[in-house]
């Protein structure tokens, strides 16, 4: 890690090419896992219902089954399956049924790769830097879900809470108390705003993902970063989800996903939330 410190001419694009592998490997967690998720729900409610076992294979699996055409099923070859440069070299179309390739692919990888190489510039090449891929990972997991199916899966969620809290253990980026703090904080914050808007109106406002998401970047960015990612989220969200709404002709009764403004909100304040208050308190006067 020190060589890579001294020598980041070979270090960022190291990180680059990591960076754009893992997001190939983000792009099938966003697309199977919630898959996953809904078989393993309809077969444990058919248990608990006592309904008839039915045939119903388990969908493809995240780690060992082969990507394929979503369409045709076409597997796909090695050299189908290199990030960015496959999707560029099929002009974004399936080799064997033509049909398109969604431009999720390249996205996802890119921004993956980018998002890693600011962390490492942030935090360096050593445990830091390690800690801040794997929670930028974690959030673009999280937001490619969310906004496909607007859910945030515990399975995502709870961990990336308990690395924060196991990483504060340690003081890598802040000490444990303010990190249990933000935790709990982060989930009661928006529980409470859940629970008031429900009693007042009838209707749920936000999933519960959402009071998980926030705990977890509570517990990394401890409880001084809390309402900032409040604040920026619900700016960010306000900003992007009336323009979406206006494109898509849909009125504000829509249902928005949240995550992934919190996830953007929460990303912005891990990586630079000190100069932010900062600037905010030499701005106010404090």
């Amino acid at each position: 890690m020190a060589y890579l410190d001294q020598n980041p001419g070979l270090g960022y694009p190291l990180v680059a090419g990591l960076g754009l592998l893992v997001g190939s490997f983000l792009n099938v967690v966003i697309l199977r896992l919630p898959r996953r998720m809904e078989w393993e729900w309809n077969r444990d409610a058919r248990e608990v219902l006592g309904e008839p076992e039915l045939y119903d294979p388990p969908p493809p699996g995240i780690v060992v089954e082969r990507s394929h055409c979503p369409h045709c099923g076409h597997q796909l070859s090695w050299y189908e399956n290199i990030p960015v440069f496959s999707w560029l070299a099929l002009r974004g179309k399936c080799r064997n049924c033509k049909a398109p390739i969604s431009i999720q692919y390249p996205l996802v990888e890119l921004l993956t790769a980018m998002l890693c190489v600011l962390c490492v510039w942030r935090f360096g090449f050593g445990w830091q830097g390690f800690g801040a891929c794997l929670l930028t990972c974690v959030l673009v997991a999280l937001s490619g879900i969310d906004l496909r199916t607007q859910l945030l899966p515990d399975s995502l969620t709870l961990p990336l809470m308990w690395l924060g809290l196991i990483a504060a253990l340690d003081n890598l980026y802040m000490p444990a108390k303010p990190a249990l703090l933000g935790a709990i904080a982060g989930y009661v914050s928006l529980w409470s705003v859940w629970w008031v808007f429900k009693q007042v109106t009838g209707k749920e406002g936000m999933g519960h993902g959402d009071f998980k998401l926030l705990a977890a970047l509570g517990a990394w960015v401890g409880l001084a970063g809390v309402l900032p990612i409040i604040l920026l989220s619900s700016v960010v969200g306000a900003l992007i989800g009336s323009i979406w709404l206006a494109v898509k002709g849909r009125d504000r009764a829509t249902p928005i996903p949240f995550g992934p403004y919190l996830a953007i909100a929460g990303w912005i304040v891990f990586m630079w939330g000190d100069q932010l208050i900062g600037m905010y308190r030499g701005y106010a006067g404090i």
